[in-house]
């Protein structure tokens, strides 16, 4: 029974893929499709622009923000505000990563741990970004230890949570059959566990790299003088919204840039899951 409903499921999401793929918008390249949008924005932004529906002052029109844009790269300074930036992403990354993958795997696999860490974990998820940075001012100071430790604290908890779950909801039937077949405790993790977690583990690395690139703007707040957050508020400081709306565009830009570099290194890992993404992929490759 629970067999012939699964099949039904599938059966149903592939009428729903073929569908979707039957539109004419749907048999464009994949890339042409996704700009498609961005395109709509930006003609729509130089139309109150030019009609002057909302006010130079407060919304510049594209080619003003793209001059400013052109002004920093020609000076070399633009660079150097990206680095900076991305470094700081990087590092709070990369430790706010590590740590809610020990976490999440230790609360995951271990009743105890779970009671032991996880509502204290639960009750700092609740506290607003910006309330950590006068704690970190004064523990580390304005330089690039508190920094960091703010995009750290922003990563940790989307990883540690879809970590924990994706643990927490393997089946139970799964670990029979590996019992069944007296897999060790090694085969058990490597054909069972991993399988099992890493599409929650992905989907929380690509939150929590997206609530890094959130968090790094609160950071860039504590007295920085690099980086696109500080750009952003020299913006504001010398009244020039094009300044702030050019490093708005650029957050967005290197976010969707690094977002596809996790989810293009992780796509190895998931060819044995079978989704409606699979299944249209593979019908327009067709």
């Amino acid at each position: 029974m629970y067999i012939f409903s699964k099949h039904k499921k599938i059966n149903k999401l592939d009428k729903l893929s073929k569908n979707l793929s039957s539109l004419v918008l749907f048999k464009l390249p994949q890339p042409i499709i996704g700009i498609i949008l961005p395109i709509i924005i930006i003609l729509i932004w130089h139309f109150l622009a030019l009609t002057e529906t909302i006010r130079s002052n407060l919304l510049p029109p594209p080619q003003e923000v793209i001059n400013e844009i052109l002004i920093l790269t020609r000076d070399g300074s633009l660079f150097s505000h990206i680095l900076i930036t991305l470094s700081r992403v990087f590092y709070g990354f990369i430790f706010g990563a590590i740590t809610a993958t020990i976490l999440g795997v230790l609360t995951g696999v271990s009743p105890l741990m779970r009671v032991f860490f996880d509502p204290t974990i639960q009750a700092l998820k609740a506290v607003p970004s910006l309330a950590w940075v006068p704690l970190f001012i004064l523990w580390f100071g304005i330089f690039e230890d508190s920094k960091i430790a703010l995009i750290s604290v922003g990563v940790f908890f989307p990883i540690y949570l879809n970590l924990m779950m994706g643990i927490r909801q393997i089946d139970k039937k799964m670990v029979e059959v590996a019992h069944v077949y007296n897999l060790n405790s090694f085969q058990t993790i490597r054909w069972i566990l991993l399988p099992g977690i890493i599409p929650e583990w992905v989907t929380g690395l690509r939150s929590g790299l997206a609530l890094g690139w959130m968090f790094v703007i609160a950071a860039e707040l504590m007295g920085a003088s690099e980086g696109l957050g500080y750009l952003m508020i020299d913006g504001q400081m010398t009244g020039r919204p094009a300044l702030i709306i050019g490093a708005l565009i650029l957050f967005a830009m290197i976010g969707k840039l690094t977002d596809e570099l996790i989810y293009v290194s992780a796509k190895p890992f998931l060819k044995w899951k079978v989704s409606l993404d699979t299944m249209q992929e593979e019908e327009t490759n067709a």
